[in-house]
């Protein structure tokens, strides 16, 4: 009795995961080998997998068929996540750049309502780690595999303010105060 109960709760863990996470395919290269007989045909896929609440990874499969390929790149993906941190749940906290190869990317905080402001496979990137509102530019490369790396690149610079206060043993008011307060401090010193 206790055996099909594990194995219930396991099954209902496992269904769990699968709703907690968004998936979204980005890329499909069709690869050919050429052999004695002719060519060999295999698939790469390129998936972008996230919870929509700041936490995304990605990840790459090869496979004979797509949605093999597709299955071995969400398993890889579930397996780097990272946790960005979001201000307000809905945009980055600062601007940031992020380089990979010739990936160049910059990601900018927008205010509400502008919505994911992107092209391509940073778009898939924004959708699944729940970012409402951004603005990217890819500078570089137009290589989606580039791309999403140089966009996680610049997810590794990423600080909030929670993070600069531990750092500097400061409370995050401290770090953050009043963010309109100080704009209009600058501008009469000025």
């Amino acid at each position: 009795m206790t055996r099909n109960s594990n194995q219930d709760r396991r099954r209902g863990e496992k269904a769990r995961e699968v709703e907690e996470f968004v998936d979204k395919l980005v890329h499909i290269n069709r690869v050919a080998k050429v052999v004695k007989g002719g060519r060999r045909f295999s698939f790469a896929a390129l998936v972008v997998v996230g919870d929509q609440k700041g936490r995304v990874g990605f990840g790459s499969g090869k496979a004979k068929e797509v949605p093999e390929a597709i299955q071995k790149a969400t398993q890889e993906a579930k397996r780097n996540l990272v946790r960005v941190p979001l201000r307000e749940a809905r945009t980055l906290h600062h601007d940031v750049e992020g380089r990979y190869g010739a990936g160049h990317v910059v990601l900018r905080t927008a205010p509400s309502g502008t919505g994911i402001i992107a092209g391509g496979p940073m778009r898939a990137v924004f959708e699944t780690m729940g970012v409402q509102d951004i603005v990217a530019k890819s500078l570089g490369t137009q290589n989606p595999y580039n791309m999403i790396k140089a966009t996680f690149a610049a997810f590794d610079n990423m600080n909030s303010p929670r993070m600069i206060a531990a750092k500097r043993g400061k409370k995050v008011g401290e770090i953050v105060g009043n963010r309109d307060g100080a704009n209009a401090a600058v501008a009469t010193k000025e």
